[in-house]
């Protein structure tokens, strides 16, 4: 039988390795082994396609998670000083365990998410990317040397672990931002805390499980579960040292402000409206197949879904069949084959959406295309939005302004590439920007001219691969440094600088000096 299977013979049911008997409760992962919390409150976890109860997540006790805390506090002791050949070792057993159960993980995606089964593989392969990057943490975490700088003198700089780390995820990537963070920590030396979205906790139980499999430590890796509490208990417990969040602005800015507040380095990816521009030089067919997989894929809620698509000059006129194109796509619940997109995450997120697309009609946009009052039959109660498309936008209608995470891609017409860049860059977020052409001086120029972290060139969502780092800038980033490649390792490292005096010969001058050491 699969993993997944058991997990979940039926909508309810669980394993209880991972999940209560006396409940579908989730369960903590702590000191490795699952554990039942004592909590008296929980969330539950929806089923998006049917609005089901799957699960109960519960909230931790500050006893449980200062439990966790021990745990890695004594495991980090030993850890630390664990060769870096054997925590590569560990990255290789973990990231072929990914890849064995990576359809089982992919499959408890699609049922907590909505994401399509093709999406949801893309979830935990942009994931496993990243897995397999650390396993490269030999040549990653080198330090730098130069020998003779001063005469019989060496200066050696090594990257050390910092102690416990904590990562603070988010629903719309249940297994890629969980793996965009751990592993690389661990593979520095550090020890790990997880904090997994509460309405997605399956998949981090499930890589919870694999990490144990694959020779980890008890104590290197541990999962709690809650809200606000759990993410003050991270921001404020004096031997976590570095904080990783991925989510909303208002939560980003807040756990910014409290970790720096408590000494603690940083990074908050946050809210993001990430534009395109389409010139008429450009691929048509090619390019309007980008934009509707970029902008509806995940039911827009990827911080770099494509949300705002700038028509200059000519390239207006494919409006007809860019709408034509959003409405071949199929929406449905996630496991059904065919299926483009799935619904949203909650009733709550579905209403703002909808909120929002209303709004920008009454601002005066059109709406050839609107995905609301959508009916999937079988999934009546499900949460979902229709393909939308507001065409007419202007850069001060609220649909603009504010971060949709949905279904919906705002169309913008101008008269020149200048008056697109200017709008781009005027936008407070820089997470992610494209343009669309086949001018190689036009797209340097480009480049060149945009004020935004991640930039793609006929590249609807250029997500950096994990030998580079993710890069976004502006309001959508706060923090000392981004997520993986050499980024990451220096944010789960700190540098220890050494020099030393061996003199060759026996001191002749014993006499002491009390100026500036210059080292000559």
């Amino acid at each position: 039988m699969s993993l997944l299977a058991r997990i979940a013979k039926c909508e309810i049911r669980f394993t209880t390795r991972f999940y209560s008997n006396a409940a579908p409760t989730v369960k903590m992962y702590i000191d490795g082994q699952f554990v039942e919390s004592k909590a008296t409150e929980f969330t539950d976890v929806h089923n998006p396609a049917t609005n089901q109860l799957l699960c109960r997540t519960p909230k931790c006790t500050k006893d449980e998670m200062e439990s966790a805390v021990q745990s890695a506090r004594n495991t980090y002791k030993k850890w630390r000083n664990t060769s870096i050949l054997t925590r590569q070792s560990l990255m290789l057993k973990y990231q072929a365990l990914i890849r064995e159960h990576s359809k089982e993980i992919a499959e408890n995606i699609v049922r907590e998410n909505g994401k399509t089964m093709a999406d949801a593989e893309g979830d935990v392969l942009r994931g496993l990317q990243v897995v397999d990057a650390c396993a490269s943490i030999p040549m990653l975490q080198m330090g730098e040397s130069s020998t003779n700088i001063a005469t019989d003198m060496d200066i050696i700089s090594y990257k050390v672990p910092l102690g416990i780390t904590a990562s603070i995820c988010p629903f719309n990537f249940p297994a890629m931002i969980p793996l965009w963070s751990f592993p690389i920590s661990v593979a520095c030396g550090n020890a790990a805390i997880l904090k997994p979205s509460e309405r997605v906790p399956g998949a981090s139980m499930i890589l919870a499980d694999l990490f144990t499999r694959a020779g980890a430590p008890a104590g290197l890796l541990s999962v709690i579960h809650g809200q606000r509490e759990a993410v003050n208990f991270i921001c404020e417990h004096p031997d976590i040292k570095a904080v990783s969040f991925v989510g909303s602005d208002q939560a980003g800015q807040y756990i910014y402000k409290q970790s720096s507040a408590h000494g603690k380095r940083v990074q908050c990816n946050m809210g993001a409206k990430n534009h395109c521009i389409v010139l008429p030089d450009a691929n048509k067919n090619k390019t309007l197949s980008q934009i509707v997989g970029a902008a509806f894929g995940a039911a827009g809620q990827r911080c770099m879904a494509l949300s705002v698509a700038i028509f200059v000059g000519r390239s207006k006129e494919w409006i007809t069949e860019l709408v034509q194109a959003a409405k071949r796509l199929k929406v449905n619940a996630g496991h059904v084959p065919g299926t483009d997109l799935g619904p949203v995450i909650s009733p709550q997120a579905k209403q703002r959406i909808c909120e929002l697309i209303e709004s920008g009609v009454k601002d005066g946009a059109k709406l050839p295309l609107d995905g609301r009052g959508i009916v999937v039959p079988s999934y009546e109660n499900g949460n979902f939005v229709g393909p939308s498309l507001l065409i007419d936008v202007k850069p001060t209608m609220k649909c603009y302004t504010e971060e949709i995470f949905g279904p919906v891609l705002s169309c913008i017409f101008v008269d020149t590439t200048e008056e697109a860049i200017n709008i781009i860059n005027k936008n407070p977020y820089g997470n992610g920007t494209a343009v669309f052409t086949t001018n190689g001086a036009t797209a340097r120029a480009f480049v060149n001219r945009i004020e935004v972290g991640q930039v793609g060139i006929n590249v609807p969502i250029p997500v950096p691969l994990p030998m580079f780092s993710f890069t976004g800038n502006k309001g959508s980033f706060l923090g000392d440094s981004h997520f993986y490649g050499k980024h990451g390792v220096n944010f789960h490292t700190q540098t220890k600088t050494i020099t030393q005096l061996w003199r060759s010969d026996d001191a002749t001058d014993i006499a002491s000096s009390t100026a500036m050491p210059t080292m000559q």
